[in-house]
């Protein structure tokens, strides 16, 4: 059965900048997005412009104190947050940039958003590649990261949700996030990173395993430098298929780093064929051009599309000189340090631990707060109650480019409607859009009263 899959992607978030010689290039989302819209992958995903993160979502996590900072600070005033700017870290590897509080709502709400429409239903598989800045932590920014929108994804799904999974493949340890969900064992968190040598961060050994109510629920997969492609299968596979048996996760949150193009789709695609409730998100990667083909690649696997060697001529097609594949050489000479005896070793450990667990824990009834983002359907129509097919015409709107959610843009229509005695109206909110477009079935509307709503409109669109 094929998965509903929801694509969040914001056209402004590629345009913010760390500064000059910064690794971390937020235009990488830009390139990604290009690929996935020239590849026509957007055709098998419902394509969401994401809500913008609030001070109090993010709050839900963060220190008051902090994010009120992230807010106020600016490059123009950041001489007068002196004290500030030692206390919440923020400095040379996390700058203060024009915009900095801006983009950190753009890909906070959209993995927010995911997690809602995940709870809701709407979607099987959510994928926010802006978000996944796994460093944050609770009152400091940390690694590039300054909110952690994973942490406040989860929180969001866990209104919902017995028991998240959060698995995290990057170079580097996921340790904003197991710092979060240390103590307990709604969240367990699973992360494959290099380690030792002072790498940053400097966290996840293999003996960190959480504490209190968390103990056993937290997995660190220490790797050395050079593990080959198939040593990392062969870890990576067994020890999430245990996971997923002893610990029966009714929702996955999977960070998606930059790796080898072909190993981390193999790890996509084996988190995916569990069937179990998936948010998406990126993260690392500093090469733009690969972590654009990456993305893509994976965002394919996820709507189940095969696509071509070829990169499609985009806008930014001279990125990907010489070779302009999907798939590029981007292997390394670096001898694997990570001995068969090691990662047995690595692997017995985990085992282990994992029959520490206390198998599926289980969460008593409570009341759900409410979500952050409503869907009701409660003005939507039964297709099956609707009438003749002959009283209605389609309309097409494309609506521009204007931050306005479409729940919200819905109610305004039907607020319009009803101001001119339009009594006879039905509105349905439809899946197979190209980004920003919403299909309405309205009862044998007029033309140019649509055209009121600032929208463009054609009728009987097929």
């Amino acid at each position: 059965m094929a998965k509903t899959v929801a694509y969040f992607y914001d056209p402004d978030v590629g345009n913010f900048h760390y500064g000059a010689g910064h690794p971390m290039k937020p235009h990488r989302l830009a390139l990604t997005h290009s690929l996935v819209l020239h590849y026509g992958l957007y055709k098998k995903m419902i394509v969401f412009k994401p809500y913008q993160a609030s001070q109090h979502d993010m709050c839900r996590f963060h220190s008051e104190d902090y994010i009120d900072f992230l807010q106020r600070v600016s490059p123009n005033n950041m001489q007068g947050f002196t004290k500030s700017l030692n206390a919440f870290n923020v400095g040379d590897d996390c700058p203060v940039f024009p915009g900095l509080f801006e983009f950190c709502s753009r890909y906070t709400g959209a993995s927010l958003q995911g997690a809602t429409q995940l709870n809701n239903k709407i979607c099987d598989i959510a994928i926010n590649w802006a978000g996944g800045l796994h460093h944050a932590k609770k009152f400091e920014a940390s690694g590039f990261c300054y909110v952690n929108d994973i942490v406040i994804g989860i929180l969001e799904l866990l209104k919902y949700h017995p028991r998240v999974l959060y698995i995290d493949i990057d170079i580097h340890h996921g340790d904003g996030v197991q710092e979060a969900f240390y103590l307990t064992d709604r969240v367990m968190t699973v992360s494959f990173h290099k380690y030792g040598n002072y790498f940053f961060p400097g966290t996840g050994d293999m003996y960190e395993v959480g504490a209190e109510s968390g103990r056993y629920y937290c997995l660190n997969v220490p790797l050395r430098d050079g593990i080959d492609d198939q040593s990392y299968k062969h870890l990576f596979q067994p020890v999430i298929n245990q996971v997923v048996d002893y610990y029966q996760p009714t929702c996955i949150v999977l960070g998606c780093r930059l790796a080898g193009h072909f190993l981390i789709g193999e790890c996509v695609e084996y988190v995916k064929s569990f069937n179990i409730p998936l948010l998406v998100l990126g993260g690392g990667g500093y090469t733009v051009r690969n972590v654009a083909r990456c993305w893509t690649y994976e965002t394919s696997l996820l709507v189940d599309e095969a696509i071509s060697e070829e990169l499609p001529y985009s806008e930014y097609f001279e990125y990907f000189a010489p070779d302009f594949t999907l798939h590029p050489d981007v292997s390394t000479r670096i001898e694997n340090q990570n001995s068969r005896q090691y990662l047995d070793q690595i692997r017995q450990t985990i085992f282990e631990n994992l029959k520490m667990l206390n198998h599926a824990p289980s969460v008593q009834i409570h009341d759900v707060p409410s979500d952050l983002l409503s869907y009701d359907r409660t003005d939507e129509p039964d297709p099956e109650e609707r009438g003749s097919e002959e009283n209605y015409s389609r309309y097409q709107l494309l609506f521009w480019r204007n931050g306005i959610p479409f729940k919200f843009l819905l109610g305004w229509v039907e607020y319009v409607l009803e101001t001119i005695s339009w009594n006879r109206y039905k509105l349905t909110f439809e899946s197979g859009f190209y980004p920003w477009i919403l299909s309405v079935n309205v009862w044998s509307p007029h033309k140019t009263v649509l055209e009121v709503f600032g929208c463009k409109a054609s009728s009987n669109v097929q």
